[in-house]
């Protein structure tokens, strides 16, 4: 019975150029357009692909001049134009969307300027990439808030 030994081979690297892969899109253009709607305001951040620099940072309550008026599609709407406008004055020509709620143990249920501040970015004439909804989900972490019986009103 004979026994065969695999043997690491030593192969050269390979070294490929990086100048023959191109995208369509320059990635240096498209940033993250991160929105947070809640049911008391929405905002609008916009970054860089990577998320750690910061493009534009707009929310709701910058628009109206009532609190009850933040989370409304009109603030949402205004927040996303200033928010792209910015954008675009830097350079950018389109973003990922990544929408979110405030999850956890409260809503999942995004509040009502998700709509308006989507289709603002789309009329002011970014492209849109790729749609995700980032909600952080519970894994069974601490006790919600309410007591034993729930919220009495």
């Amino acid at each position: 019975m004979s026994e065969e030994v695999d043997k690491p081979t030593q192969e050269t690297p390979v070294e490929t150029d990086k100048t023959a892969v191109k995208s369509k899109v320059p990635s240096g253009l498209f940033g993250v357009a991160h929105i947070f709607a809640s049911y008391n305001d929405t905002f609008v951040h916009i970054t860089d692909i990577t998320g750690s620099e910061t493009i534009s940072l707009k929310s709701g309550g910058q628009f109206v001049k009532a609190d009850r008026q933040e989370p409304s599609p009109f603030a949402a709407m205004r927040a996303a134009y200033a928010a792209a406008d910015e954008a675009k004055s830097k350079g950018f020509i389109g973003v990922h969307v990544w929408i979110r709620a405030p999850g956890g143990h409260k809503s999942r249920t995004p509040g009502p300027g998700v709509q308006a501040a989507l289709r603002a970015l789309t009329r002011a004439d970014l492209k849109i990439g790729d749609i995700y909804e980032v909600t952080p989900l519970p894994h069974d972490g601490s006790r919600r808030k309410g007591g034993r019986r729930g919220r009495r009103m």
